[in-house]
Protein backbone atom coordinates (compact mmCIF):
# COMPACT_ATOMS: atom_id res chain seq x y z
CA UNK A 1 0.00 0.00 0.00
CA UNK A 2 3.05 2.22 -0.79
CA UNK A 3 3.09 5.24 -3.15
CA UNK A 4 3.29 2.71 -6.22
CA UNK A 5 0.87 -0.45 -4.89
CA UNK A 6 2.76 -3.93 -5.50
CA UNK A 7 1.49 -6.82 -4.89
CA UNK A 8 3.98 -10.25 -4.57
CA UNK A 9 2.21 -13.12 -4.74
CA UNK A 10 3.38 -14.94 -3.49
CA UNK A 11 5.05 -12.86 -1.34
CA UNK A 12 7.11 -12.84 2.36
CA UNK A 13 7.59 -10.04 5.16
CA UNK A 14 10.27 -10.30 7.13
CA UNK A 15 9.88 -8.66 11.26
CA UNK A 16 13.31 -8.43 13.12
CA UNK A 17 11.92 -6.83 16.60
CA UNK A 18 9.29 -3.98 16.08
CA UNK A 19 10.76 -3.36 12.53
CA UNK A 20 9.73 -4.50 8.78
CA UNK A 21 13.17 -5.60 7.70
CA UNK A 22 12.12 -6.53 3.70
CA UNK A 23 9.30 -7.52 1.89
CA UNK A 24 9.06 -9.48 -1.68
CA UNK A 25 8.70 -12.77 -3.32
CA UNK A 26 9.30 -15.76 -1.26
CA UNK A 27 11.95 -16.59 -3.40
CA UNK A 28 13.63 -13.37 -2.46
CA UNK A 29 13.14 -13.47 0.96
CA UNK A 30 14.21 -16.79 1.56
CA UNK A 31 17.63 -16.33 0.13
CA UNK A 32 18.43 -13.04 2.11
CA UNK A 33 20.73 -13.88 5.20
CA UNK A 34 18.65 -12.30 7.12
CA UNK A 35 16.25 -14.42 7.11
CA UNK A 36 18.46 -17.41 8.38
CA UNK A 37 16.94 -19.05 11.48
CA UNK A 38 13.86 -16.64 11.75
CA UNK A 39 10.26 -18.21 12.92
CA UNK A 40 8.24 -19.02 9.71
CA UNK A 41 4.61 -18.41 9.39
CA UNK A 42 3.03 -19.81 6.37
CA UNK A 43 0.09 -17.66 5.58
CA UNK A 44 -0.68 -19.89 2.03
CA UNK A 45 -4.18 -18.65 1.10
CA UNK A 46 -4.05 -15.37 3.17
CA UNK A 47 -3.41 -11.59 2.07
CA UNK A 48 -0.97 -10.11 4.25
CA UNK A 49 -1.91 -6.04 4.74
CA UNK A 50 -0.73 -3.49 6.82
CA UNK A 51 -2.69 -3.13 10.01
CA UNK A 52 -5.70 -1.18 9.12
CA UNK A 53 -6.28 2.26 11.11
CA UNK A 54 -10.11 3.05 12.86
CA UNK A 55 -9.37 7.37 12.78
CA UNK A 56 -12.98 7.76 14.47
CA UNK A 57 -14.21 6.13 17.49
CA UNK A 58 -15.96 6.33 20.19
CA UNK A 59 -15.67 4.34 23.19
CA UNK A 60 -18.88 2.99 25.01
CA UNK A 61 -21.77 0.58 26.22
CA UNK A 62 -24.70 1.52 24.17
CA UNK A 63 -24.68 -1.12 21.18
CA UNK A 64 -28.34 -2.36 20.64
CA UNK A 65 -29.90 0.36 22.70
CA UNK A 66 -30.03 3.55 20.72
CA UNK A 67 -31.55 2.80 17.19
CA UNK A 68 -34.28 4.45 14.72
CA UNK A 69 -33.63 8.19 16.05
CA UNK A 70 -32.14 10.74 13.74
CA UNK A 71 -28.56 12.41 15.04
CA UNK A 72 -29.54 15.00 17.09
CA UNK A 73 -32.61 13.25 18.87
CA UNK A 74 -30.40 10.30 19.60
CA UNK A 75 -27.97 12.37 20.89
CA UNK A 76 -30.13 14.33 23.73
CA UNK A 77 -31.93 10.86 24.26
CA UNK A 78 -29.51 8.03 24.54
CA UNK A 79 -25.72 9.42 24.27
CA UNK A 80 -25.61 12.66 26.53
CA UNK A 81 -27.55 10.72 29.61
CA UNK A 82 -25.15 8.05 29.44
CA UNK A 83 -22.27 10.72 29.61
CA UNK A 84 -23.84 11.70 32.86
CA UNK A 85 -23.75 8.94 34.22
CA UNK A 86 -20.32 7.64 33.41
CA UNK A 87 -18.05 6.55 35.82
CA UNK A 88 -13.90 6.06 35.47
CA UNK A 89 -14.73 2.45 35.62
CA UNK A 90 -17.53 1.99 33.22
CA UNK A 91 -15.46 4.68 31.37
CA UNK A 92 -12.18 1.85 31.07
CA UNK A 93 -14.22 -1.34 30.29
CA UNK A 94 -15.99 0.84 27.56
CA UNK A 95 -12.13 1.10 26.27
CA UNK A 96 -11.60 -2.72 26.92
CA UNK A 97 -14.49 -4.23 25.05
CA UNK A 98 -13.64 -1.87 22.22
CA UNK A 99 -10.11 -2.06 21.73
CA UNK A 100 -10.01 -5.93 22.29
CA UNK A 101 -12.84 -6.00 19.62
CA UNK A 102 -10.80 -3.88 17.23
CA UNK A 103 -7.55 -5.55 17.99
CA UNK A 104 -9.54 -9.17 16.83
CA UNK A 105 -10.99 -7.74 13.59
CA UNK A 106 -7.42 -6.36 12.29
CA UNK A 107 -7.42 -2.86 13.87
CA UNK A 108 -4.27 -1.76 15.06
CA UNK A 109 -4.57 1.79 14.97
CA UNK A 110 -7.75 3.97 16.72
CA UNK A 111 -8.33 7.28 17.45
CA UNK A 112 -10.89 7.47 20.25
CA UNK A 113 -12.53 10.55 21.43
CA UNK A 114 -13.94 9.42 25.20
CA UNK A 115 -14.29 10.21 28.77
CA UNK A 116 -11.68 9.62 31.80
CA UNK A 117 -8.78 8.81 29.16
CA UNK A 118 -5.77 7.91 31.15
CA UNK A 119 -7.63 4.79 31.68
CA UNK A 120 -8.20 4.68 28.45
CA UNK A 121 -4.14 4.91 28.40
CA UNK A 122 -3.54 1.96 30.35
CA UNK A 123 -6.32 -0.35 28.75
CA UNK A 124 -4.39 0.22 25.55
CA UNK A 125 -1.12 -0.23 26.37
CA UNK A 126 -2.59 -3.56 28.42
CA UNK A 127 -4.26 -4.54 24.66
CA UNK A 128 -1.17 -3.09 22.87
CA UNK A 129 -2.74 -1.61 20.01
CA UNK A 130 -2.01 2.58 18.99
CA UNK A 131 -4.36 4.55 20.20
CA UNK A 132 -4.94 8.52 20.11
CA UNK A 133 -6.63 9.56 22.79
CA UNK A 134 -8.99 12.33 22.44
CA UNK A 135 -10.81 13.46 25.31
CA UNK A 136 -14.29 15.01 24.61
CA UNK A 137 -14.14 18.68 25.86
CA UNK A 138 -17.40 20.68 25.46
CA UNK A 139 -18.32 24.11 27.34
CA UNK A 140 -21.12 25.57 26.25
CA UNK A 141 -24.31 25.64 28.64
CA UNK A 142 -25.58 22.39 29.95
CA UNK A 143 -22.47 20.27 28.45
CA UNK A 144 -20.50 20.77 31.92
CA UNK A 145 -20.36 16.63 32.19
CA UNK A 146 -18.07 16.33 29.47
CA UNK A 147 -14.32 17.27 29.50
CA UNK A 148 -12.68 20.28 29.94
CA UNK A 149 -9.63 21.87 28.28
CA UNK A 150 -8.25 21.27 31.25
CA UNK A 151 -8.30 17.81 31.98
CA UNK A 152 -7.58 17.61 28.17
CA UNK A 153 -4.32 19.14 29.33
CA UNK A 154 -4.16 17.06 32.48
CA UNK A 155 -4.10 14.19 30.35
CA UNK A 156 -1.60 15.68 28.05
CA UNK A 157 0.73 16.20 30.51
CA UNK A 158 1.09 12.80 31.62
CA UNK A 159 0.19 10.83 28.04
CA UNK A 160 1.43 13.18 25.53
CA UNK A 161 3.16 9.56 24.13
CA UNK A 162 2.95 6.22 26.46
CA UNK A 163 3.53 2.83 25.90
CA UNK A 164 6.91 3.29 24.15
CA UNK A 165 5.15 5.58 21.77
CA UNK A 166 1.88 3.53 20.70
CA UNK A 167 -0.03 5.85 22.69
CA UNK A 168 -1.17 9.68 22.14
CA UNK A 169 -2.95 12.09 23.37
CA UNK A 170 -4.55 14.86 21.24
CA UNK A 171 -6.84 17.70 21.81
CA UNK A 172 -10.65 17.27 21.37
CA UNK A 173 -13.39 19.32 20.63
CA UNK A 174 -17.06 17.40 20.72
CA UNK A 175 -18.88 19.70 18.53
CA UNK A 176 -19.43 23.20 17.19
CA UNK A 177 -22.26 23.78 18.93
CA UNK A 178 -21.02 22.42 22.06
CA UNK A 179 -18.14 24.35 22.16
CA UNK A 180 -17.74 28.06 22.70
CA UNK A 181 -15.01 30.28 20.53
CA UNK A 182 -12.93 30.37 23.56
CA UNK A 183 -12.94 26.86 23.70
CA UNK A 184 -11.38 26.66 20.04
CA UNK A 185 -9.07 29.27 21.09
CA UNK A 186 -8.34 27.17 23.96
CA UNK A 187 -7.68 24.17 21.63
CA UNK A 188 -5.49 26.15 19.03
CA UNK A 189 -2.88 26.71 22.42
CA UNK A 190 -3.01 23.79 23.61
CA UNK A 191 -2.24 21.70 20.34
CA UNK A 192 0.90 24.37 19.58
CA UNK A 193 2.07 23.91 22.99
CA UNK A 194 2.21 19.83 22.96
CA UNK A 195 2.77 19.91 19.00
CA UNK A 196 -0.01 17.77 18.90
CA UNK A 197 -3.06 17.42 16.96
CA UNK A 198 -6.43 18.86 17.02
CA UNK A 199 -9.63 16.33 16.72
CA UNK A 200 -13.62 17.42 16.40
CA UNK A 201 -16.86 16.26 14.21
CA UNK A 202 -18.36 18.73 11.93
CA UNK A 203 -21.24 19.10 9.33
CA UNK A 204 -22.74 15.13 10.20
CA UNK A 205 -26.34 16.70 9.48
CA UNK A 206 -28.24 19.09 6.97
CA UNK A 207 -29.24 20.40 10.64
CA UNK A 208 -25.97 21.40 11.72
CA UNK A 209 -24.89 23.39 8.55
CA UNK A 210 -28.52 25.46 9.25
CA UNK A 211 -27.63 26.22 12.16
CA UNK A 212 -24.26 27.46 11.91
CA UNK A 213 -25.77 29.41 9.05
CA UNK A 214 -28.36 30.65 11.47
CA UNK A 215 -25.90 31.82 14.38
CA UNK A 216 -22.82 32.86 12.52
CA UNK A 217 -24.14 32.82 9.07
CA UNK A 218 -21.29 30.82 8.09
CA UNK A 219 -21.39 26.75 6.96
CA UNK A 220 -19.36 25.19 9.62
CA UNK A 221 -15.42 24.40 8.34
CA UNK A 222 -15.73 28.19 7.53
CA UNK A 223 -16.45 28.71 11.35
CA UNK A 224 -13.70 26.57 12.18
CA UNK A 225 -11.24 28.18 9.51
CA UNK A 226 -12.37 31.28 11.43
CA UNK A 227 -11.37 29.81 14.61
CA UNK A 228 -7.92 29.03 13.32
CA UNK A 229 -8.21 25.18 13.69
CA UNK A 230 -8.13 23.88 10.18
CA UNK A 231 -4.64 22.41 9.47
CA UNK A 232 -2.19 19.44 8.83
CA UNK A 233 -2.21 18.52 12.22
CA UNK A 234 -6.00 18.39 12.57
CA UNK A 235 -8.59 15.62 11.58
CA UNK A 236 -12.32 16.34 11.07
CA UNK A 237 -15.09 13.57 11.83
CA UNK A 238 -17.74 12.61 8.99
CA UNK A 239 -17.98 15.68 6.62
CA UNK A 240 -21.14 14.97 4.88
CA UNK A 241 -22.69 18.05 3.89
CA UNK A 242 -19.57 20.33 2.84
CA UNK A 243 -20.25 22.69 -0.23
CA UNK A 244 -16.85 23.30 -3.07
CA UNK A 245 -15.94 26.27 -0.64
CA UNK A 246 -15.43 23.99 2.51
CA UNK A 247 -13.65 21.45 0.37
CA UNK A 248 -11.53 24.32 -0.85
CA UNK A 249 -10.63 25.15 2.25
CA UNK A 250 -9.79 21.61 3.78
CA UNK A 251 -7.70 21.22 0.97
CA UNK A 252 -6.07 24.31 1.55
CA UNK A 253 -4.92 23.96 5.05
CA UNK A 254 -3.91 20.32 4.99
CA UNK A 255 -6.98 19.10 7.23
CA UNK A 256 -8.08 15.60 7.02
CA UNK A 257 -11.24 14.06 7.30
CA UNK A 258 -12.31 10.65 8.94
CA UNK A 259 -15.43 8.96 6.80
CA UNK A 260 -17.86 7.03 8.67
CA UNK A 261 -20.13 5.64 5.85
CA UNK A 262 -21.87 3.10 8.46
CA UNK A 263 -22.63 5.60 11.03
CA UNK A 264 -23.99 7.84 7.93
CA UNK A 265 -26.38 5.99 7.02
CA UNK A 266 -27.55 4.58 9.89
CA UNK A 267 -27.98 8.10 11.50
CA UNK A 268 -29.32 8.90 8.05
CA UNK A 269 -26.77 11.64 7.80
CA UNK A 270 -26.10 11.18 3.77
CA UNK A 271 -23.70 10.40 2.07
CA UNK A 272 -20.11 12.66 1.99
CA UNK A 273 -18.76 13.79 -1.01
CA UNK A 274 -15.48 11.57 -0.52
CA UNK A 275 -14.53 11.65 -4.68
CA UNK A 276 -14.74 15.36 -4.40
CA UNK A 277 -12.28 15.49 -1.47
CA UNK A 278 -9.74 13.04 -2.53
CA UNK A 279 -9.50 14.49 -6.18
CA UNK A 280 -8.98 18.08 -3.92
CA UNK A 281 -6.07 16.56 -2.53
CA UNK A 282 -7.90 16.07 0.68
CA UNK A 283 -6.49 13.15 2.93
CA UNK A 284 -9.32 10.85 3.88
CA UNK A 285 -9.22 8.03 6.01
CA UNK A 286 -11.89 5.68 7.50
CA UNK A 287 -13.38 5.48 10.61
CA UNK A 288 -16.31 3.48 12.59
CA UNK A 289 -17.55 6.04 14.85
CA UNK A 290 -19.21 4.49 17.78
CA UNK A 291 -20.20 1.29 18.77
CA UNK A 292 -24.07 2.81 18.83
CA UNK A 293 -24.00 4.03 15.70
CA UNK A 294 -22.68 1.27 13.54
CA UNK A 295 -23.17 -1.62 15.84
CA UNK A 296 -19.39 -2.96 15.28
CA UNK A 297 -16.45 -2.08 15.22
CA UNK A 298 -14.85 -4.14 11.72
CA UNK A 299 -13.30 -2.34 9.52
CA UNK A 300 -12.85 -4.67 6.92
CA UNK A 301 -16.43 -4.34 6.85
CA UNK A 302 -16.69 -0.88 6.79
CA UNK A 303 -14.65 -1.07 3.77
CA UNK A 304 -17.61 -2.66 1.80
CA UNK A 305 -19.99 0.36 2.95
CA UNK A 306 -17.19 2.74 1.90
CA UNK A 307 -17.09 1.93 -1.50
CA UNK A 308 -21.46 1.08 -1.92
CA UNK A 309 -21.82 4.11 -0.65
CA UNK A 310 -19.89 6.19 -3.25
CA UNK A 311 -21.45 4.37 -5.89
CA UNK A 312 -25.25 4.44 -4.99
CA UNK A 313 -24.73 8.17 -4.00
CA UNK A 314 -23.43 9.30 -7.13
CA UNK A 315 -24.64 6.29 -9.51
CA UNK A 316 -21.23 5.84 -11.13
CA UNK A 317 -19.80 2.62 -10.34
CA UNK A 318 -16.50 3.55 -10.84
CA UNK A 319 -15.99 4.96 -7.45
CA UNK A 320 -15.32 3.08 -4.52
CA UNK A 321 -12.15 1.27 -6.27
CA UNK A 322 -11.20 -1.80 -3.67
CA UNK A 323 -7.18 -0.24 -3.96
CA UNK A 324 -8.44 3.34 -3.71
CA UNK A 325 -10.50 1.71 -0.32
CA UNK A 326 -8.02 -0.15 1.12
CA UNK A 327 -5.94 2.52 1.18
CA UNK A 328 -8.35 4.50 3.03
CA UNK A 329 -8.12 2.14 5.89
CA UNK A 330 -4.52 1.45 5.57
CA UNK A 331 -1.58 4.40 4.22
CA UNK A 332 -4.34 7.50 4.24
CA UNK A 333 -5.43 6.39 7.73
CA UNK A 334 -2.04 6.67 9.23
CA UNK A 335 -1.48 9.77 6.96
CA UNK A 336 -4.21 11.28 8.27
CA UNK A 337 -3.31 11.24 12.17
CA UNK A 338 0.23 11.79 11.56
CA UNK A 339 1.51 8.45 11.61
CA UNK A 340 2.76 7.47 8.24
CA UNK A 341 6.47 7.66 8.95
CA UNK A 342 6.03 4.72 11.20
CA UNK A 343 2.92 3.01 9.81
CA UNK A 344 -0.32 1.97 7.33
CA UNK A 345 2.05 0.26 4.80
CA UNK A 346 4.33 -2.75 4.24
CA UNK A 347 7.64 -1.20 4.07
CA UNK A 348 11.30 -1.90 5.10
CA UNK A 349 11.90 0.50 8.00
CA UNK A 350 8.23 0.62 8.83
CA UNK A 351 6.99 -0.36 12.25
CA UNK A 352 5.78 -4.02 12.28
CA UNK A 353 2.37 -3.68 12.09
CA UNK A 354 0.74 -6.05 10.36
CA UNK A 355 -2.43 -8.25 9.50
CA UNK A 356 -3.21 -11.13 8.06
CA UNK A 357 -6.57 -12.26 6.78
CA UNK A 358 -7.80 -16.12 5.71
CA UNK A 359 -9.26 -16.03 2.08
CA UNK A 360 -10.04 -19.69 2.28
CA UNK A 361 -13.61 -19.43 2.71
CA UNK A 362 -16.26 -20.07 0.68
CA UNK A 363 -17.27 -16.43 0.95
CA UNK A 364 -13.72 -15.87 -0.65
CA UNK A 365 -13.95 -18.07 -3.44
CA UNK A 366 -12.47 -18.35 -5.96
CA UNK A 367 -9.10 -16.86 -4.69
CA UNK A 368 -7.41 -16.02 -7.72
CA UNK A 369 -3.88 -14.79 -9.37
CA UNK A 370 -2.00 -13.78 -11.94
CA UNK A 371 -3.68 -11.78 -14.33
CA UNK A 372 -7.11 -12.75 -12.42
CA UNK A 373 -5.82 -11.26 -9.00
CA UNK A 374 -8.65 -10.75 -6.99
CA UNK A 375 -7.32 -10.92 -3.11
CA UNK A 376 -8.00 -6.76 -2.95
CA UNK A 377 -11.55 -7.13 -4.23
CA UNK A 378 -12.07 -10.06 -1.58
CA UNK A 379 -10.40 -7.82 1.41
CA UNK A 380 -13.51 -5.18 0.32
CA UNK A 381 -16.56 -6.58 -0.68
CA UNK A 382 -16.27 -9.69 0.92
CA UNK A 383 -14.07 -10.44 4.18
CA UNK A 384 -15.15 -9.63 7.24
CA UNK A 385 -13.07 -8.65 10.83
CA UNK A 386 -14.12 -12.58 11.24
CA UNK A 387 -11.20 -13.69 8.77
CA UNK A 388 -8.49 -12.04 10.41
CA UNK A 389 -6.28 -14.67 11.59
CA UNK A 390 -2.70 -12.94 12.94
CA UNK A 391 -2.28 -9.20 14.26
CA UNK A 392 0.91 -7.92 15.30
CA UNK A 393 2.01 -4.25 16.20
CA UNK A 394 5.30 -3.33 16.85
CA UNK A 395 6.41 -6.37 16.10
CA UNK A 396 4.08 -8.04 19.04
CA UNK A 397 1.92 -10.49 18.27
CA UNK A 398 -1.53 -9.66 19.43
CA UNK A 399 -3.66 -12.32 17.91
CA UNK A 400 -2.14 -15.67 17.04
CA UNK A 401 -4.59 -18.30 14.59
CA UNK A 402 -7.65 -16.19 15.73
CA UNK A 403 -6.22 -15.97 19.54
CA UNK A 404 -5.63 -13.26 21.62
CA UNK A 405 -2.38 -13.33 23.56
CA UNK A 406 -3.00 -9.92 25.30
CA UNK A 407 -6.60 -10.55 26.95
CA UNK A 408 -9.37 -12.91 27.52
CA UNK A 409 -12.06 -12.63 25.75
CA UNK A 410 -14.86 -14.32 28.10
CA UNK A 411 -12.92 -11.89 30.75
CA UNK A 412 -13.16 -8.82 28.81
CA UNK A 413 -16.91 -9.53 27.69
CA UNK A 414 -18.00 -10.42 31.70
CA UNK A 415 -16.68 -6.83 32.12
CA UNK A 416 -18.44 -5.42 29.52
CA UNK A 417 -21.63 -6.55 30.51
CA UNK A 418 -21.25 -5.81 34.19
CA UNK A 419 -20.20 -2.03 33.43
CA UNK A 420 -23.61 -1.97 31.03
CA UNK A 421 -25.70 -2.79 33.55
CA UNK A 422 -24.40 -0.44 36.64
CA UNK A 423 -24.15 2.41 33.39
CA UNK A 424 -27.68 2.30 32.85
CA UNK A 425 -28.78 1.50 36.08
CA UNK A 426 -26.89 4.71 37.05
CA UNK A 427 -28.33 6.51 33.79
CA UNK A 428 -32.29 5.70 35.22
CA UNK A 429 -31.28 6.84 38.41
CA UNK A 430 -30.12 9.97 37.43
CA UNK A 431 -33.23 10.46 35.11
CA UNK A 432 -35.36 9.61 37.87
CA UNK A 433 -33.89 12.38 40.35
CA UNK A 434 -34.00 14.97 37.79
CA UNK A 435 -37.54 13.88 37.16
Amino acid sequence: MAAVRQVFDPGSVLLDGDRIVAVGPVEQLDADPRAQGAEVLDAGGCAVIPGLHNIHLHSGLLRGTAESLSLWDWLKTYVDPAHKALTPEIAAAASRCCYAESVLAGTTSVVDMWRFMDRSAEVAAQIGLRATLVPYVADEEGYDYFETMETNAALLATHREAAEGRVRTWVGLEHLLYCSAACFDRAVALAAEYGTGIHTHSSESIWEVQESLKRWGRRPIEVMYNRGILGPDTLIAHCVWLDDREIELLAQTGTSVAHCPCSNMKLSSGPARIGAMVAAGVVVGLGSDGEKENNNLDLLEEMKFASLLQKVSTLDPTTGDPWDVLAMATSSGATAIGLADRTGTLEPGKHADVVVVDLRNLHTTPLLHGADFNACAHLVFSASGRDVRDVWVDGRRLVADKVPTTFDIELVRAEAQAAAEELFARRRALASDAG
